[in-house]
């Protein structure tokens, strides 16, 4: 025995390494069916497999420029980062961004600027900047609700997202008056914060579904009656990352805490179907949101990614003629989609945000339906400049994911699908999660938001106007690539934006709901 062990003593370290890589040789050659590579080129293939699984990261880090990387290039990144730790977002040297490329963003300033008067609500809140309208106001809901905040957080599922994550999320959206919408997970502990919260559901109907996995009018009710923090219920059509398709939750992914908010079977993937069971109709949709909203007293709305617009056609004329319909409406873009999707879905499934809002905002102007409507705009406008553009288009509030995310440290490894993310965020390991400090990571949150909408205020300002719903569509260029070069968002799309009613930015703090009305300043006060 002790000769063996001199035996082995002797061997030097280069010796291992050599016996450690003939054995992988061996198994590459004689027992490696799976692999033609490593099969054909033992050991050097597996080279190729490492530099395979890295490339993301070196392109990320090293190979990409500030703007070319997708879905958020460097300067993105860099300046969601940047404002949610409160340093300095700047630029230095003029931009380095191609100006001339096709679809770049040009704001008009004014030769003077729009001034705040002395008394203005911003002079003391540099980021007050409540929506302007409130939704559920015309079809008198019971509970009309005006959001405190244009950015909002979207619809990203407990689930999908880790407890510490959405707890981050929740805490974050109370310091910065926002709203944060469920996604179609479910109303988890950590949705229950303080803030605001918009419900969620998709053709799973987790958290309200019975027995069958059909939607429960009575556990709704339950839900909104013990948690006063749901201002609304939003019904989810479809989404940008897949639309027309029902979502997936992998099996390794649910927790028994998970299994119980959602109503279904431990560690069993999750297949939503692609179509409710609670409607099959527009004008079964068009009924049910009436129901809910009757038995709830709350604002409902519906989300949906743009394709097809017959169906949209029909639901206006619809509400036209009943004068009843959905508070709210967010407009998701083919661009965005947190979770994960077939690359057939996510890369060619759905129009971008820009055509699809556009295509459904001349339907409703055309049935003069954009006053009664608060729309929401969600696919990568969680930056100043494009909620500029936004807000000229028509919306009313924005909705943001994955620039929420970043806001809490993703660093855009796209592995979300994976159970593997290396910031704790999406993924249900314990491990992971433990990197995530709940009250850092809201305080980021909260500042991006504050950060935000401090920018797209002195953007509006520049442009001369209070409140980005005073934007116009004359106010906004894009690059055409033709020979005017640029045509104004008017001239690109073929409408013009319905004015919101508007007077000043005090009067929406001041404006609260009493008795069936809204109790205003008289506009005198403000002259």
């Amino acid at each position: 025995m002790n000769t063996i062990f001199d035996f082995l003593g002797a061997i030097s370290w280069w010796m291992w390494v050599l016996i450690i890589l003939l054995a992988i040789a061996i198994r590459d050659v004689f027992f490696n069916n799976k692999h033609t590579i490593s099969h054909n080129f033992p050991i050097v293939g597996h080279l190729r497999y490492m530099f395979e699984s890295i490339g993301p990261e070196i392109r990320q880090y090293f190979v990409a420029n500030n703007r070319e990387e997708l879905p958020f290039n460097r300067i993105e990144r860099g300046w969601v980062y940047a404002s949610s730790k409160n340093e300095n977002n700047y630029e230095g040297f003029g931009t380095d961004c191609d100006i001339y490329l096709h679809q770049h963003i040009f704001i008009k300033n004014c030769l003077i600027p729009f001034k705040l008067k002395s008394e203005h609500p911003n002079k003391k809140d540099k980021n007050f900047l409540p929506c302007a309208k409130v939704m559920g106001l015309y079809n008198k809901r019971q509970k009309p609700y005006r959001p405190g905040s244009i950015i909002n957080v979207s619809a990203m599922s407990f689930g999908s997202l880790s407890a510490r994550a959405i707890e981050s999320l929740n805490v974050g959206i109370q310091k910065s008056n926002a709203y944060h919408n469920t996604g179609e997970g479910g109303l988890s502990p950590y949705h229950s914060n303080g803030g605001d919260v918009i419900f969620h559901f998709g053709t799973g109907y987790f958290g309200v579904r019975d027995e069958n996995g059909d939607f429960s009018m009575t556990k709704l009710k339950e839900l909104v009656a013990q948690n006063p923090f749901v201002k609304a219920i939003e019904i989810k059509l479809s989404q940008g990352a897949k639309p027309g398709k029902g979502g997936v939750l992998p099996g390794a992914k649910i927790t028994p805490e998970i299994a119980k908010i959602r109503g279904v079977e431990i560690g069993k993937d999750v297949l939503s179907p692609s179509t409710h069971t609670a409607f099959s109709t527009v004008p079964e949709l068009l009924k049910f949101i009436e129901d809910i909203a009757n038995e709830t007293g709350l604002p409902v709305g519906i989300k949906a990614a743009i394709g097809k617009t017959e169906q949209w056609e029909l639901l206006a004329e619809l509400m036209v003629k009943t004068n009843k319909g959905p508070d709210f409406i967010t407009i998701d873009g083919g661009e965005g989609g947190t979770g994960a999707a077939p690359p057939s879905f996510a890369d060619h499934v759905s129009l971008p945000w820009i055509y699809g809002f556009a295509k459904i905002y001349k339907i409703f102007q055309k049935h003069t339906l954009t006053e009664r409507v608060v729309f929401i705009g969600s696919g990568k406008l969680g930056f100043p400049a494009k909620a500029a553009m936004a807000f000229a288009m028509g919306i009313d509030c924005i909705n943001v994911a994955r620039e929420a995310m970043m806001s809490i440290g993703c660093i855009q490894a796209q592995i979300c699908h994976t159970n593997r993310c290396p910031s704790g965020i999406a993924t249900q390991s314990k491990w992971l999660q433990k990197g995530i400090d709940v009250p850092l990571k809201s305080d980021r949150l909260a500042q991006y938001f504050k950060t935000f909408r401090k920018e797209l205020i002195e953007i509006t300002h520049a442009a001369g106007h209070e409140h980005p719903c005073q934007f116009t569509m004359q106010d906004i260029d894009l690059n055409v690539d033709d020979g005017e070069l640029t045509k104004t968002l008017e001239s690109s799309f073929g409408y013009t934006k319905t004015n919101v009613e508007y007077t000043c930015t005090e009067d929406l703090k001041e404006c609260m709901y009493l008795g069936g009305s809204y109790k205003k300043k008289p506009k005198e006060q403000y002259n």
